[in-house]
């Protein structure tokens, strides 16, 4: 199936130039992707929600004020965005976590960094045959995610409430093949994306916030289990290629992200518990 991006807000004009992904960012630098006119646009690639959905807030409620002008576009498609902003077609994204990040980097010879965390999605393990995480047992099947850093997070979670055993309860990116003892269990890999609309194929499945939210899972009701907030590394954070993280537009973008406005949108329009606020400075 072919990819596609949705393009939100102000962006809609650029529609007409199909995948323009960089048609509307202004005049970049081969090498560092710096913008040559600090008072043009911010373009920044997101996840529809709620990264899109926070962006636009800010876009439409807060940017003008700080004199920021603020593009908008949102990819359903979430490892199309940093190669994007890696060759400069995108100035910052909004879509991720640092496991996440750090795989493209490595694998990508990627040179995207962090600036400044804004939400956190807890993974949650949901199911629509089974109410109770007891009824889960040998010959359950699971559904994962294929992508490395999600996948290790969903057997992290699946770890921590005894459902399996891992190799190495420290690992940072276990994968299917670090399982000690899956009790049982049986697993199918799938893209992330897709897991809320199998999940009547799976006894269970491990879903992202980001996209338990448009399938209509609330975490405090739905999930039979969830991650917890306290210690939580997988805070979403606003990026950008290295040598723009001084870009002034970048920093005034950061600043509205942590304000006590967004603050209240997110505590406000995710109140089911799918996104929570997680300000500061990232790990590195």
């Amino acid at each position: 199936m072919r990819n596609t991006i949705k393009i939100t807000g102000a962006v809609a004009a650029a529609a007409a130039l199909a995948l323009g992904l960089g048609a509307c960012s202004a005049p970049s630098d081969p090498d560092t992707g710096k913008k040559d006119d600090a008072n043009a646009p911010l373009t920044v690639g997101a996840t529809s929600v709620p990264q899109g959905q926070i962006l636009d807030y800010v876009k439409k409620n807060l940017a003008s004020k700080e004199g920021l002008k603020l593009n908008v576009r949102t990819f359903e498609d979430y490892t199309l965005v940093d190669p994007a902003t890696e060759n400069g077609e995108l100035d910052a994204n909004y879509f991720q976590h640092k496991e996440y990040l750090d795989e493209f980097n490595t694998k990508q010879n990627g040179h995207i960094v962090p600036v400044v965390n804004v939400h956190l999605e807890p993974m949650g393990l949901y199911s629509k045959k089974h109410t109770k995480l007891s009824e889960l047992g040998s010959g359950s099947l699971i559904g994962v995610p294929n992508d490395p850093s999600n996948q290790g997070r969903a057997l992290k979670l699946l770890a921590s409430k005894g459902l399996i055993v891992l190799k190495d309860k420290n690992a940072d990116n276990p994968g299917l093949n670090d399982i000690k003892d899956a009790k049982g269990l049986k697993f199918e890999e799938a893209k992330a994306e897709t897991l809320p609309s199998s999940l009547p194929d799976y006894d269970a499945a491990a879903i992202n916030g980001n996209y338990a939210i448009p399938a209509k899972l609330k975490p405090s009701k739905d999930a039979l289990a969830i991650e917890p907030v306290q210690g939580n590394p997988y805070a979403n954070f606003l990026a950008v290629k290295k040598g723009n993280e001084d870009d002034p537009r970048v920093k005034k973008l950061a600043k509205l992200l942590n304000s006590d406005a967004v603050k209240k949108y997110i505590e406000k329009t995710y109140s089911d518990g799918s996104a929570l606020p997680s300000f500061g400075k990232p790990k590195n």
